[in-house]
């Protein structure tokens, strides 16, 4: 009988506990809280990961998909994967090289040695949201490539916008 009093005090507090993290957390994140209500929480999230990268890939320059494309066309840019040997191999935008960041570790690095240092260079990882792309150029500029690019819509926009890939390394 008295260990159901305890339980029962004890279940009490955890519910009460429980209440109180409820409300400080909704207190403190009310921000995203009422953000995700009204519907925008995505967009704020996309304009803080904007800002985030300006601040942290602020010597790279970025290009659309429509100047990704005319570059494309034109044929004089080396286009690099920097997404995983085995997202690469399934499909990436034709001609492309794979560089993913875990190539690029020494300065002595035979995957780029043969690359002429002021070669147009357009960068791309598999969607927006990916950083290695972001990575790699800030890594090939450090480097010494002066005209490196990177292609924020990565694979997936150019994928789906029907431009030429293909499986061939």
């Amino acid at each position: 009988m008295r260990l159901r009093g305890f339980l029962r005090e004890d279940l009490a507090w955890a519910f009460f506990l429980l209440i109180l993290a409820l409300g400080f957390g909704l207190v403190k994140n009310w921000g995203l809280v009422s953000l995700s209500v009204k519907g925008d929480l995505a967009g704020q999230l996309e304009k803080m990961r904007a800002q985030r990268r300006d601040r942290e890939f602020q010597g790279v320059k970025t290009i659309n998909l429509v100047q990704a494309y005319q570059l494309f066309q034109e044929g004089q840019t080396l286009f690099v994967d920097a997404r995983k040997p085995e997202e690469y191999a399934e499909l990436h935008v034709s001609g492309a090289v794979n560089l993913p960041p875990s190539k690029l570790q020494n300065r002595d690095n035979p995957a780029v040695a043969n690359f002429p240092k002021d070669r147009s260079i357009v960068v791309y990882c598999g969607e927006v949201q990916c950083d290695l792309a972001l990575k790699v150029a800030e890594k090939l500029q450090d480097l010494g490539f002066t005209r490196v690019q990177v292609f924020l819509g990565g694979f997936k926009a150019w994928d789906d916008a029907g431009y030429p890939a293909d499986t061939s390394k």
